[in-house]
């Protein structure tokens, strides 16, 4: 079977900000968080996450390994079948305790989302000018609808369109445009945390680099915090202050985005730096190198050794797979995950 170290690397040492007091929050704090569908499927699992004002967060990993969820779960936007459990503190306030009316504040205007799919998230019925402008009268009692639609020019202009294509409904848009009046409709009320889940999914690569350049400007602009969310670990490290790869609903490695990509210690992360670097090295999890992995963990990390051992028939194969000691490495290095070889999983299995 296979083995990994969860990593997550240590905050770089930073000068203060004398312009906030001392014990001033971050911007959004996620602690422990867990997901899970139709009360058996964890999609996400004991995730922690950080972000400051100002901050360009990336979350790398393969499709499946719970990205879109996080960034839903993060806005209470999951399905009804979903449990979320740990907390999501935007600006020290619990997202996961908030009453219906504070939550319908707090979306748009305290953080927003960039969905995954521009066609399929904007309403082909109505005119993208108009769509823009809704969140604006929503959160804003005193806007008028002209007042509105003048905003939502200035927004328009502000990504790199006219203004004269609020009147256009999506199917007039090229694919670069309509994720452009994405980013303008997150943009609409202000907000302090935008999220943005993969923004540049089927865009050629010149319209790519256009709108990744836009983001960071707006970014660098409003003081904004962002979260980009991509299976392009490459993209992210260009883009990102920091990063994060998941894998299996877990956030495996965390640090600088560049020395994530360059000197990935996991070694799902290693490989998923080198698929974009062009390595020869053995793809995602490939058995033999996780297994070499395996017998690395086994012998330095005994609290991990115990929690397998401590495991009773009959577990499913993925249940042993995630047996895990929680032990953050001396050096920003590793939580250990230890599971048993294939030879011995094969012998024992029961499910």
């Amino acid at each position: 079977m296979t083995a990994t170290t969860t990593t997550t690397g240590p905050e770089p040492s930073a000068s203060p900000d004398l312009s906030k007091p001392v014990g001033d929050p971050p911007l959004l704090e996620v602690r422990n968080l867990t997901v899970t569908y139709g009360g058996t499927v964890p999609a996400v699992r004991g995730v922690d996450l950080r972000v400051e004002a100002g901050q360009k967060l990336g979350i790398a990993g393969e499709s499946g390994c719970g990205k879109s969820t996080l960034a839903l779960a993060l806005l209470r936007l999951l399905p009804a079948t979903a449990k979320l459990t740990g907390e999501i503190l935007l600006d020290g306030e619990d997202v996961l305790t908030m009453k219906w009316g504070r939550l319908r504040a707090v979306r748009w205007a305290g953080a927003s989302i960039v969905f995954q799919g521009a066609m399929h998230s904007l309403n082909a019925v109505h005119r993208v000018g108009d769509q823009i402008a809704e969140p604006i009268l929503l959160h804003n009692a005193k806007a008028t609808p002209a007042a509105a639609r003048k905003r939502a020019g200035e927004l328009l202009e502000q990504v790199g369109l006219p203004a004269a294509r609020a009147q256009a409904y999506p199917h007039e848009l090229s694919g670069g445009q309509r994720q452009r009046v994405m980013i303008a409709m997150a943009l609409a009320c202000d907000p302090r945390l935008i999220i943005a889940d993969e923004p540049t999914t089927a865009l050629d690569v010149m319209i790519q680099a256009q709108i990744l350049r836009l983001i960071e400007q707006l970014v660098a602009d409003q003081d904004v915090g962002l979260i980009m969310i991509s299976h392009d670990l490459a993209v992210l490290a260009d883009t990102c202050d920091r990063l994060s790869v998941m894998y299996a609903g877990r956030v495996v490695e965390e640090g600088p985005a560049r020395q994530v990509y360059a000197e990935a210690r996991h070694p799902y992360g290693r490989a998923l730096s080198a698929a974009f670097r062009g390595s020869a090295t053995s793809p995602p999890g490939a058995p033999r190198a996780v297994c070499r992995a395996t017998r690395r963990t086994r012998r330095r990390c005994r609290a991990a050794v115990r929690s397998t051992r401590a495991a009773r028939w009959p577990w499913t194969l993925r249940q042993r797979r995630t047996r895990s000691c929680g032990r953050p490495g001396a050096s920003g290095g590793a939580a250990c995950v230890l599971v048993d070889t294939p030879a011995t999983d094969d012998s024992r299995n029961t499910a």
